[in-house]
């Protein structure tokens, strides 16, 4: 029993010590933004999918890119466009004949959903008939066309990026849609010295080589480990506090009745508990801290809470919404 202790430590060290080396390599390409690959290693880790926002030039596309490149898994890029069509992500019938016996029959070809890690670039550049082409496989991870039902391989991730709602041009993700991701992280400007950097390394001939450094069976391993990480009872009341009072109906904090029009359902309390599991677990802990929990609660909770007129003429937004939860909301440990 002790043998099969130690190998069973032994194979989740292998696999967590990968962690850092992905890190490593991302940095190769990618200058800073070390929340933005910590949030999408995260994401990875829980299975989820990320919705990635930021202004153009910001390198969204590029970091997708490079941490498909690091990871060993089939990679789509699908440019969402004003006039693509779902059929031009999903797939669509094409017409073959068997030259044997010359009859004709339907073949289902696979769109570029088909892929462990799909990007899916400017996601808010499409109309919502279009974005919710993505909505099944999302969340079923399948996809059904003409009465059949296609199954992702596994893993399967679906990374967003898009541009901010009040740029020109751009069709608003519908609530239902936004939900399906686990995590909606927000890309800030470098800071100077970052800035400096990039505009070093970028104007340059030197291209630097993406090493893979796990695999996608390793990404299952991990994904199930994730799971099993302890979380204590306290903790778990903590996040279900925190996702019922973002409920204006039910919500004891008057700046939630003022701000909120509609607060987060059960799923921000089990992506609060599953992406803490995996913050814990990239730490290098197989248990979850309440430092685990108040840092994944914006990311989670971003899109979830949808403030009112009132808080966007005063400039509050569901960030700030969270930030005054955490504030005020405590967690009662038991000894």
């Amino acid at each position: 029993m002790d043998n099969n202790l130690a190998t069973a430590e032994k194979e989740i060290k292998a696999l967590t010590d990968k962690l850092p080396l992905l890190k490593k390599e991302i940095a190769k390409v990618i200058i800073g933004q070390e929340e933005t690959i910590e949030h999408l290693l995260i994401t990875f880790l829980a299975g989820g999918h990320a919705l990635l926002e930021g202004v153009p030039g910001l390198a969204k596309t590029l970091l997708i890119k490079t941490i498909s490149q690091a990871i060993d898994l089939k990679f789509n890029r699908i440019q969402f466009t004003p006039d693509l069509m779902p059929s031009d992500i999903v797939g669509t019938e094409i017409l073959e004949e068997d030259h044997t016996t010359g009859n004709k029959y339907f073949k289902f070809n696979k769109g570029p959903i088909f892929a462990n890690i799909v990007l899916a670039d400017e996601i808010n550049r499409t109309p919502p008939k279009t974005q919710a082409a993505l909505l099944e496989a999302m969340q079923e991870f399948e996809v059904t066309y003409s009465g059949k039902t296609y199954k992702m391989d596994r893993p399967f991730f679906i990374l967003a990026t898009q541009n901010p709602i009040e740029q020109s041009g751009t069709f608003p993700l519908p609530e239902a849609q936004q939900d399906r991701f686990l995590f909606y992280i927000k890309i800030a400007y470098p800071s100077a010295t970052e800035e400096v950097n990039i505009l070093k390394s970028t104007t340059g001939s030197n291209k630097p080589k993406i090493e893979k450094i796990i695999g996608g069976q390793e990404i299952i391993k991990l994904q199930s480990l994730v799971r099993d990480v302890p979380i204590s009872d306290d903790l778990i009341a903590y996040v279900s506090n925190i996702v019922r009072a973002t409920r204006p109906e039910t919500s004891t904090n008057e700046f939630v009745k003022d701000w909120v029009s509609w607060g987060a359902g059960p799923r921000a309390g089990q992506a609060m508990i599953l992406t803490a599991k995996a913050r814990a677990l990239q730490e290098g802990r197989f248990s979850v801290t309440l430092e685990d929990i108040k840092k994944v609660a914006y990311p989670v909770l971003r899109h979830r809470i949808i403030v009112n007129f009132r808080a966007e003429a005063e400039g509050i937004t569901s960030d700030k919404v969270t930030e005054n939860l955490l504030e005020n909301i405590k967690v009662n440990i038991k000894r």
